[in-house]
């Protein structure tokens, strides 16, 4: 395969802790690669590992590894780990991976999981949900959908991935997240293909012309897939619709990048908000 194949690939940076007194990546650290971009799998298809698994009553327990070598690794190398679903039996998942140094293939693996009961390790057959997501997501599918309305029908999710993030990870003060304005706001939900609430964000009129996007919120597990990325689209297209000819925000700068990469640019200095440096950010619709 080649990594053209993939439709995941997750990148990193051989350390120099990875390499050996041949002066190559230690071949038992190929699996450790592998096992971490699987991780990164399960984000892009928008799925929180543990809470899905506890949700559909079982867990994956890997049955076999095995690891083809053609090429080595060595230190300050810039990787590509490929991971694909490519074949689901009964209570079976098979996933083909390859590491990659630019289009080089240099090690080639093969995962295969059984879904089974925790408790009993016994087998069990593999969740129609979780079948038809993994499937989805190799045939090119979407794997949130991202529902803008009010906050009367989308304000209890919206609110709790809100005081997840806002209140309970980043200990902003519960009196300074609520405010009047969500009643009147264009909130956006998205949801994965289980259904459950995964990002949000809300859109208000700052003056007449011009949206401005807040409250933007992923759950951790899930950031840096393309969960906030919809949920910003699904805010901009929004505006659009209403006529808005311009969107401002104020971006965490640990978010900055983030926005950036969506076309916006800084306006002004870094400021304080809530105890965290923002900056405000605008780009036109």
């Amino acid at each position: 395969m080649t990594r053209h194949d993939y439709r995941f690939l997750d990148r990193l940076r051989v350390r120099w802790a990875e390499v050996d007194m041949q002066e190559i990546v230690f071949n038992g650290h190929y699996l450790m690669y592998i096992d971490t971009a699987v991780g990164g799998y399960w984000r892009a298809i928008a799925l929180p590992y543990q809470e899905v698994m506890h949700r559909l009553g079982g867990d994956l327990f890997v049955r076999k590894s095995t690891l083809e070598y053609f090429a080595s690794a060595g230190y300050d190398d810039v990787l590509d780990i490929g991971v694909r679903c490519e074949r689901i039996g009964n209570s079976s998942l098979l996933f083909r991976t390859g590491v990659f140094r630019a289009d080089e293939l240099l090690v080639e693996g093969e995962l295969v999981y059984v879904f089974a009961d925790p408790a009993a390790k016994a087998p069990k057959p593999v969740p129609p949900e979780l079948r038809a997501t993994l499937l989805g997501f190799e045939a090119g599918e979407d794997m949130v959908e991202v529902r803008v309305g009010a906050w009367s029908e989308l304000g209890h999710e919206a609110g709790a991935i809100r005081a997840e993030v806002f209140i309970e990870e980043q200990k902003i003060p519960a009196e300074m997240e609520w405010d009047s304005a969500d009643a009147s706001c264009v909130h956006a939900v998205a949801y994965n293909r289980l259904g459950m609430p995964v990002g949000t964000g809300r859109l208000l009129e700052h003056v007449p012309g011009v949206a401005k996007i807040g409250r933007m919120a992923v759950r951790r597990a899930l950031r840096g897939s393309r969960v906030g990325r919809s949920v910003l689209d699904a805010l901009m297209q929004a505006a659009r619709e209403r006529g808005d000819r311009e969107v401002i925000l104020h971006a965490q700068m640990s978010a900055e990048p983030f926005y950036r990469r969506a076309g916006f640019h800084q306006r002004g200095p870094v400021f304080d908000e809530a105890g965290i440096a923002h900056v405000e950010m605008v780009r036109l619709l």
